[in-house]
């Protein structure tokens, strides 16, 4: 029997195009592959003859697998000798299940190796022309969740620019914490929806106003909130594309 394997790999933000080489060759090779919801299902079109596609998609108010479930369906795959692809949207190892997996599969002798992505909080601003940093003025950026479990406060660090992933839902609340930090409510923001895939859009504001535009544009998940100046760039460079 062959050996069986698990390679995690980070998909990218939306464009399929955006998946490393790697990943992209892990893909052709592999005998499974277990999917997310938002990993581009383009990418499922390049698989071998075979191959064998499971969605393990999780969204809100969806899952259809737990993640004990997922862990031993990766477990059980490679056991039989397959190579086994974990794709997921984005980096695997922000703000993701990733780590979860390769340390089960560690705990389990199971062979794996992880393949990076670039993750939507880099790669949505910037299809959008915001450079989260800049030479002399901005040189600082923190990642963040947009949403905790048990209500534990949502974090507004001192850094010049902020990116939050999972904010729509909980916008507010995260709105009030940036303003309890000692933002002014004119501090550029920028939302961005599906950022990199064709059915990107974004909306930008300020502190002040970015609730209500979020809720009048029906704004959904998965989407990126960008605070700080470096949103005044985006619309110099592409401010056609914001409304």
């Amino acid at each position: 029997m062959k050996k069986g394997k698990v390679c995690i790999v980070g998909a990218g933000p939306g464009d399929w195009e955006l998946i490393s080489v790697k990943g992209f060759n892990r893909i052709k090779e592999a005998d499974v592959i277990l999917y997310d919801f938002l990993a581009s299902k383009e990418l499922l079109n390049f698989t071998k003859k075979g191959a064998q596609l499971i969605c393990v998609g999780k969204a809100d108010g969806i899952h259809l697998l737990e993640q004990d479930e997922i862990n031993l369906l990766l477990f059980k795959k490679a056991k039989e000798g397959n190579l086994v692809v974990r794709l997921k949207g984005g980096d695997p190892f922000v703000f993701s299940r990733g780590i979860e997996e390769a340390l089960y599969l560690k705990r389990k002798g199971v062979d794996f190796e992880i393949v990076q992505g670039i993750t939507c909080a880099f790669g949505a601003p910037e299809s959008f022309g915001i450079p989260l940093t800049r030479r002399g003025e901005v040189s600082s950026v923190a990642v963040l969740t947009g949403r905790k479990s048990n209500g534990r406060p949502i974090d507004a660090p001192d850094c010049d620019t902020l990116v939050y992933l999972m904010a729509v839902s909980n916008i507010k609340k995260v709105v009030t914490a940036i303003l309890k930090s000692g933002r002014p409510k004119a501090t550029p923001c920028a939302f961005i929806e599906r950022g990199t895939a064709k059915e990107e859009r974004s909306v930008a504001g300020n502190l002040g106003n970015i609730i209500s535009k979020a809720r009048s544009h029906a704004l959904r998940a998965p989407s990126v909130f960008i605070v700080g100046n470096v949103v005044e760039y985006g619309k110099k460079i592409y401010g056609h594309k914001f409304k």
